[in-house]
């Protein structure tokens, strides 16, 4: 059993990942086109991605927020995941909302979808006052997902788990959240 709750959108499932997701999950992650825009080495993989999915339901189970796997419902196929990610790391600035989609599935505003979902449910659900969202500065597209979604660019700066290149820091305030919504 997990905390982690099965919501719907007009076209997506938000759900808990399962094993059954991770031969899908390690395509995404290995395309040329996400390996490139997450920074992830060669040298990562299968395993890699695997301890991704069990932190991603791990971090479900201790902190009541995560990642879901995005199911297409017209089709029934992985899309991605998105979701709250909240690592533990010194400098991490909050509850994050994330996506990260396979790229068959980008450009069909699929992560827009989800991130609605995902802070709705931040705001909603896990009374937030602040989601973030940290992208690296040439993710063009995952800047103009943020914008979509009402975050702003709040600062530049390196993260300690990848000091390499600065990261923006998005933020969207549960205040400015009610004003777009009602």
């Amino acid at each position: 059993m997990t905390v982690c709750p099965t919501l719907q959108t007009e076209r997506l499932i938000l759900r808990p990942f399962s094993d059954a997701d991770f031969e899908d999950y390690l395509s995404m992650m290995d395309s040329p086109e996400v390996r490139k825009s997450l920074r992830i080495s060669e040298e990562e993989g299968r395993a890699e991605a695997w301890f991704g999915l069990a932190a991603f339901t791990g971090q479900w189970e201790l902190r009541g927020t995560g990642l879901w796997a995005l199911e297409e419902k017209s089709t029934g196929n992985f899309v991605g995941r998105a979701g709250l990610h909240n690592p533990e790391r010194h400098d991490w600035p909050g509850v994050e909302v994330g996506w990260t989609l396979h790229p068959d599935y980008w450009g069909f505003g699929y992560a827009t979808e989800a991130g609605e979902e995902a802070i709705r449910f931040g705001f909603e659900e896990r009374a937030q006052e602040r989601l973030f969202s940290t992208i690296l500065l040439d993710n063009h597209r995952s800047q103009a997902v943020a914008k979509r979604l009402g975050f702003v660019l709040n600062e530049t700066r390196n993260l300690s788990h990848y000091p390499e290149e600065p990261h923006g820091i998005w933020i969207l305030d549960r205040k400015d959240y009610k004003l777009r919504s009602s």
